[in-house]
């Protein structure tokens, strides 16, 4: 397969497309399996990985060793935009739709939610992996939203303050906690 320069990927894409990006599933790339990044890979880097709610499907010792495999995979300079649901949202409907097990029946896209982040777990979770971690859009310790300007253009996530249609006219249907894991050059 000849891969596009800039190197652009989506982990865990579902039926999201975006231009410029390469979307992959599990069955393309596994977050935990070296060898299947070895041979998708072959000698070449990532400039940037985007990932939308997928790390909550990991537990968190799953999620470190995913991390670690971004981090290993990413070109000097590279980055890891990821967004996962927010534990410190305060709305009461949205943690029971993203709780750990999920609501409903076991086709339901929660059910298999194995650990729910708050920003500072997951930041974490990549800076023990060497990444340089920004957050991006957050709810602190007692459920603030903060939102730090990022381009949606350089990696869209849909579930965010500036693309959801559940966000509109000052009102935060969805949000959730996004951060740029960036590789020093």
């Amino acid at each position: 397969m000849t891969l596009p320069h800039p190197l652009k990927v989506i982990l865990g894409a579902g039926t999201q497309r975006w231009p410029g990006w390469i979307p992959t599933q599990r069955e393309d790339l596994d977050l935990l399996s070296r060898r299947g990044f070895e041979v998708w890979f072959g000698e070449r880097h990532a400039d940037a990985f985007l990932c939308e709610h997928v790390w909550e499907h990991l537990s968190e010792e799953e999620g470190r060793e995913a991390a670690g495999l971004c981090f290993d995979f990413l070109k000097p300079g590279g980055w890891l935009r990821c967004a996962v649901p927010d534990g410190h949202f305060p709305d009461p409907a949205y943690q029971r739709v993203v709780q750990v097990g999920g609501p409903g029946p076991a086709d339901h896209p929660a059910a298999d939610h194995k650990v729910l982040y708050t920003a500072s777990r997951f930041r974490d979770v990549f800076e023990q992996a060497g990444f340089e971690v920004e957050l991006l859009e957050y709810c602190d310790e007692v459920g603030r939203f903060h939102f730090h300007q990022w381009d949606v253009h350089s990696g869209p996530i849909y579930r965010s303050l500036l693309l959801d249609h559940r966000n509109r006219e000052g009102h935060l249907g969805f949000v959730s906690l996004i951060l740029d894991a960036r590789k020093p050059a």
